[in-house]
């Protein structure tokens, strides 16, 4: 019998079994694919360290957010490398670059350059970025029920904020051009845009090496703590008594008996998990069968040819539309935007590989889901993917002159590779589009995750510490 059992190896629940393992409670962790991790999983091509999902991270700064989280975890050790200072991020919109500078009182220097009549606004914009920023630990100390008031930065939506208080539009849209690392929708919570955006303000990271090193540590200090990982251990029904779970079934039959459960799933996988269960309300799991996706990714993952493109310190976002319409490009308008990420490279002033994203939805590959393994799906879906491949290294290219003659192999996914290989429905790349928190679904059952709140390093840790206070009733101290 376990005192845990967690769903699903990703970030949120390799962070809860980290947690509950180091208090001393018998946890285990089922991961149905060979291989933990989840969008922090990495892969190798040409012999080149790709990631999955993991671009870079912001608030790792000594004090700052991620780094106070990082110090319970213990991995602030790992090989984290600062971004450009003087501009972390660069915007592309309109034909003109905009760069983002770290620290709130640069940062609003820098918007005041570019708009000088605007200064107002700009300022009530950066003190909400900074008013979140600093006050994010603030949440382990409020009820639920206060961050769903009407009046809360999680009842307000993020398009409705700008709308009503940045009447420029083109520096709208140049405060949310760092995306595709939110989803930008009607849906998105102020407070889901205000604390992503104020994290990158404070600081940015990547990673050498990349983002599955965060994963196998937190791995590696589970089973310290006596915690175990199974893999290719596919969670596929449920055992309940007086009202609670009781055990998970294994689609090999085995039965693991728990105390508690923690999902970090996708909604609707943890739906089919439960689908006999009488405790959890037939319309309570139409609700969380139903939920509205988010949209996926197309990546293209670049090795480069030997000393052919230096190695840029920052990221690069290019919009050629409206930013807060670009998650939704028609088929005939692709690409409209796109994020080039360099990876660190092993040595020199030369990046070794690259990636660029660009927002596609579930619509635009269903028709090749046909039901065949990935690599099997036919030549029309190959001959799809290396279309839009071309299309977007081109469109790379002219705001990076260079990158096109120094691509020496690329490997391309899509959503029907993100669904797959991290079990995410419709590919999602921020999974289900909410509108509210809610940490626990019934009796012993809690989420983690982030489908159930935020997203990103920094949101998905802060689920997990959530959780564990919902569970045990504290948190570590930060």
């Amino acid at each position: 019998m376990y005192d845990v059992a967690v769903i699903g190896a990703g970030l949120g629940g390799l962070e809860c079994a980290y947690l509950l393992a180091k208090k001393g409670m018998k946890v285990i962790v089922l991961e149905q694919n060979p291989v933990i991790g989840g969008c922090l999983q990495t892969f190798k091509r040409s012999g080149v360290t790709f990631d999955t999902g993991f671009h870079y991270i912001g608030g790792l700064d000594e004090g700052q957010p991620l780094n106070r989280i990082f110090k319970v975890f213990n991995l602030m050790t790992l090989p984290w490398q600062k971004l450009d200072t003087e501009g972390f991020d660069e915007v592309f919109y309109g034909g003109k670059s905009y760069l983002f500078k770290n620290g709130y009182g640069n940062f609003l220097a820098q918007m005041t350059e570019y708009f000088p009549n605007d200064r107002a606004c700009l300022e009530k914009y950066v003190g909400l970025m900074k008013d979140v920023g600093e006050n994010i630990f603030d949440a382990f100390s409020r009820k639920q029920e206060d961050m769903l008031a009407d009046d809360s930065l999680f009842s307000t939506g993020a398009l409705d904020y700008l709308t009503q208080n940045v009447k420029n539009e083109v520096l709208k849209n140049v405060l949310s051009g760092t995306s595709p690392k939110l989803p930008l929708t009607e849906k998105l919570p102020l407070y889901h845009f205000a604390q992503i955006n104020s994290s990158f303000i404070q600081s940015a990271y990547r990673i050498k090496g990349g983002g599955m090193q965060i994963a196998d540590s937190l791995a590696a200090q589970i089973k310290q703590f006596g915690g175990e990982i199974l893999t290719k251990a596919k969670v596929v029904a449920s055992e309940e008594k007086d009202g609670a779970l009781t055990a998970l079934i294994l689609s090999n039959g085995e039965k693991i008996e728990t105390k508690n459960v923690i999902s970090n799933v996708h909604p609707l996988e943890l739906m089919k998990i439960v689908d006999k269960v009488s405790f959890i309300r037939a319309a309570q799991k139409r609700r969380y069968s139903s939920l509205e996706n988010s949209f996926g990714m197309l990546t293209v993952n670049i090795a480069l040819k030997k000393n052919a493109l230096k190695y840029l310190n920052r990221n690069v976002y290019i919009h050629e539309g409206e930013v807060w319409q670009e998650g939704f490009q028609k088929a005939e308008d692709f690409p409209k935007c796109a994020l080039i990420s360099y990876a660190v490279p092993q040595s020199g002033e030369y990046a070794e590989n690259i990636d660029l994203l660009t927002p596609m939805l579930w619509q635009d590959v269903e028709r090749f889901d046909n039901g065949s393994k990935p690599g099997h799906r036919g030549t029309e879906y190959e001959e799809f993917k290396q279309k839009k491949a071309a299309q977007l290294i081109d469109l790379a290219d002219k705001y990076v002159p260079g990158i096109k003659n120094a691509v020496d192999k690329f490997y391309v996914s899509t959503p029907l590779t993100y669904r797959d290989y991290t079990s995410t429905a419709e590919g999602s790349a921020y999974g289900v589009l909410k509108k509210m928190p809610f940490q626990k679904l019934a009796s012993n059952v809690y989420w983690t995750g982030q489908n159930i709140g935020l997203h990103g390093i920094l949101g998905v840790s802060m689920t997990a510490l959530l959780t564990q206070r919902l569970l045990t009733g504290d948190v570590p101290e930060l």
